[in-house]
């Protein structure tokens, strides 16, 4: 089973969600993690891919101006991915430092 983390930015920004979004991020991370511990890509509706300019940093989206960014880690578990949750927001997240 895959695990993770999160950095301070991440539950700063999580904290400003509302309620509904955070259930909508939720909902979201439970096939984010059925398609990554399944190992063949991603659901085209999470729409996962790789940030231009950043070399490990990847973004999904889990509502129509919700995006979540995450890097891929070593793994706590021999052969489990390891995701480290960055930031979560809108879409301005990639505009914030």
């Amino acid at each position: 089973m895959p695990t993770y983390a999160w950095i301070s930015l991440f539950r700063r920004d999580w904290q400003k969600l509302t309620r509904d979004q955070q259930v909508a991020f939720l909902r979201a991370v439970v096939i984010f993690v059925e398609d990554l511990a399944a190992g063949a890509g991603f659901r085209p509706g999470l729409r996962v891919k790789k940030m231009k300019g950043h070399e490990n940093i990847w973004e999904m989206t889990w509502a129509p101006d919700g995006r979540a960014t995450f890097s891929y880690a070593e793994p706590v578990q021999p052969g489990h991915p390891h995701i480290i949750w960055r930031r979560i927001g809108a879409h301005e997240i990639f505009n914030e430092s």
